[in-house]
C-alpha cells in the first residue's frame, strides 16, 4: 500500500453545521469515533477559513504530536541515506520542528524567504485546477489532519505529514519550487481536460514520485516518497526509466499501492531540461504530440 496514496476522505457539512469526514471501512480510524470527531474539526476549521486571512490555528493534542515525532525520527536516517542532497539541503533549510506538528502559518513564515511560497489550508481534496493554479501562484494546499495514533508511520491518504515534511521541505529548494510553479503556470495555460491530465502524470511521476542518480547512486526526491516510511525502502527495488515525457504521460499508475515503475533523472540538469521544459511549453496540442510519440515509439519496437 502506498502510505501517502491520493485518497482524500470525503467531506460534508451538514445543514446544523456539523462537518462529517467519511472514512472508508479499511481506514485504521474507522471505528474510533474520537478520532472519527477530531477530522470533523480540524476540516470544518478549514471550511470556514477565507483565503487572505490568517490559517485557522490548530491546538494539536499531545497524541498528535507524538504521530509527527515518531514519523519525524523515523524518516531522518532513511533520508540521510536514500534522499538526494537537493532535498537534504533544503530540509536543512527550512529546519521544521521535528517534536511537534508545525502550524501551517509557521510553515509558511518560514518557506517564504527561501523560495517564496506559502501554504492554505484544505478540508481534504482541492479540485485539480484549483490545487495546479493555486501552485502557479506559489500557494500550496494542505491538509492538517494527522494520521491515526495507532499506525504513526501509514496513512491511506495524505495528511500533514505528507504535506509538509515531503512537499514542504523539496518546495524549499529553489530548483524544486521553480519545476512546482512551473506546472501550476501550465495548468493555467491549458483548457482541456487532456492537457490537464498530462500536467498531472508528468507531475506526479516526478514531483510526486521521481528519482535521480548522485554519484552513481539512485536517490529519491519525490514528496511522495520522502514522506512514506514503507516507499523510502521500496523504491529502489521498482522498474526504473529514463525520463521520457511520453511514457510519463501513457504509463498506467495505482494511486493506492507502492509505484511500480519510476522515472529517473540523470541529474538536476536533467530534470529541468526535460520536465522543466515540458511544463513551459506543453499547451492544449500536447496529447496528440504525445500520443503520436508514443505511437512511433511502439512502431519501432
Amino acid at each position: 500500500m502506498f502510505d501517502e496514496g491520493q485518497l482524500y476522505s470525503p467531506v460534508t457539512e451538514h445543514a446544523d453545521g456539523r462537518v462529517e469526514v467519511h472514512l472508508g471501512a479499511d481506514h485504521p480510524g474507522f471505528t474510533d469515533a474520537a478520532y472519527r470527531g477530531r477530522r470533523g474539526e480540524i476540516a470544518a476549521a478549514a471550511l470556514a477559513w477565507t483565503p487572505g486571512t490568517p490559517i485557522p490555528v490548530i491546538d494539536y493534542t499531545d497524541a498528535e504530536n507524538e504521530v509527527w515525532r515518531i514519523a519525524s525520527a523515523e524518516l531522518a536516517p532513511k533520508h540521510a541515506v536514500r534522499a538526494h542532497s537537493e532535498y537534504l539541503a533544503a530540509k536543512a533549510a527550512l529546519d521544521l520542528p521535528a517534536d511537534r506538528v508545525p502550524q501551517l502559518s509557521e510553515v509558511s513564515a518560514r518557506l517564504q524567504p527561501l523560495t517564496g511560497w506559502t501554504y492554505a489550508c484544505a478540508p481534504g481534496l482541492v479540485a485539480l485546477r484549483e490545487f495546479y493554479g493555486s501552485l502557479g501562484a506559489r500557494v500550496f494546499h494542505s491538509t492538517q489532519y494527522l494520521r491515526h495514533p495507532s499506525q504513526p508511520l501509514y496513512t491511506p491518504e495524505p495528511d500533514i505529514i505528507h504535506e509538509v515534511i515531503g512537499h514542504a521541505n523539496q518546495l524549499a529548494s529553489p530548483r524544486f519550487a521553480r519545476l512546482t510553479e512551473a506546472a501550476g503556470r501550465a495548468s493555467l495555460r491549458v483548457q482541456t481536460d487532456a492537457a490537464m491530465k498530462v500536467i498531472a502524470d508528468v507531475f506526479w511521476f516526478s514531483m510526486e514520485f521521481g528519482v535521480m542518480r548522485e554519484q552513481g547512486e539512485l536517490k529519491a526526491y519525490g514528496a511522495g516518497i520522502l514522506s512514506s516510511y514503507g516507499e523510502m525502502d521500496a523504491f529502489s527495488h521498482m522498474e526504473i526509466r529514463p525520463l521520457d515525457i511520453a511514457a510519463m504521460a501513457r504509463v498506467d499508475y495505482d494511486i493506492t499501492t507502492y509505484q511500480s515503475t519510476l522515472f529517473c533523472a540523470e541529474s538536476l540538469d536533467e530534470l529541468e531540461d526535460v520536465v522543466g521544459v515540458f511544463f513551459e511549453t506543453v499547451d492544449d496540442d500536447s496529447p496528440d504530440r504525445i500520443d503520436a510519440a508514443w505511437a512511433r515509439d511502439l512502431a519501432s519496437h
